[in-house]
């Protein structure tokens, strides 16, 4: 059955029989729908929608369904996707010297809890600097970027990109600004882990600013990467208490902790594909 899964993923201005035409088409296919998830945004008018569903024996073929789908989007002026859930997304990795999301990246996709085949790792830092975390077999890209050639090694990256046919970049802590051009072409497919939970503390030291002020939540937020530094659409936040017993240290040790499970969380939503764009926020469609 798993073999035969598919999901839909739709959003278009809201208007009466969406959500019947859907599962009209579907029956109509052959199909079963596993889940659907829908959400009416009463403030632009803008309908959203995820189905899981899975083809039965003597079910339209998936090449077919795709077809009566688009023919569909023109009808309601969607914007959609479909995708065969064995398909999975190829995801690239950027890493600085930070490399405790790496780490876990790495980790929770060889046991299979992140459905993505990594098509390498892109770091502006030798592999000695990450030498802690065990990469086995991934490909590993050294791209140095300095002020002088922070343009001709984009130009590299996006050629590895499209070389390996990436369809998600994930900032795994790469702490380098992308231009406004790069950010561009890779809008909507490109998440960023940001060590504090947004809006907060900016420039160098953000839990030493933090300390400073005695605050007692430190958080995370995983984003999409947009041209405006660290406002783009916001996926996954969390936070976790602080007291005044703690020092510096210990907020960088549970900031690690919180930057590592709201970046895993913010990419596994994106690779099931329940995250959808609403303008400067997203739909996301959690279990």
């Amino acid at each position: 059955m798993f073999e035969h899964t598919a999901i839909l993923t739709l959003s278009c201005p809201n208007r009466p029989g969406i959500v019947a035409a859907v599962s009209t088409l579907l029956f109509e296919a052959g199909c079963n729908i596993l889940d659907a998830q829908q959400f009416d945004d009463t403030e632009t008018g803008r309908f959203f929608m995820r189905v899981v569903f899975n083809r039965l024996e003597g079910s339209q073929p998936h090449e077919a369904i795709a077809a009566a789908v688009t023919t569909l989007a023109q009808r309601f002026t969607m914007e959609l996707n479909l995708r065969e859930v064995t398909q999975k997304k190829r995801v690239m990795l950027l890493v600085s010297k930070f490399d405790h999301c790496l780490a876990d990246l790495i980790y929770r996709w060889r046991i299979g809890e992140l459905p993505m085949e990594i098509t390498g790792i892109v770091s502006n830092h030798a592999r000695e600097h990450i030498a802690s975390t065990d990469l086995g077999d991934l490909p590993f890209h050294h791209m140095p970027v300095t002020r002088q050639s922070k343009m001709e090694q984009e130009a590299e990256i996006w050629r590895l990109i499209q070389e390996t046919k990436t369809d998600l970049v994930i900032l795994a802590r790469y702490m380098q600004i992308l231009s406004d051009g790069f950010s561009a072409k890779l809008s909507g497919r490109c998440i960023n882990i940001h060590h504090s939970f947004l809006p907060g503390f900016k420039g160098a030291k953000p839990y030493h600013q933090a300390h400073e002020r005695g605050v007692k939540l430190i958080g995370a937020t995983a984003h999409y990467v947009t041209p405006d530094l660290d406002e783009g659409p916001i996926i996954e936040q969390d936070v976790e208490r602080i007291s005044h017993r703690d020092t510096p240290d210990d907020l960088v040790r549970k900031g690690r902790d919180i930057e590592r499970r709201v970046l895993a969380r913010a990419v596994l939503h994106h690779l099931e594909d329940r995250v959808l764009l609403n303008g400067q926020k997203t739909v996301v469609f959690t279990d």
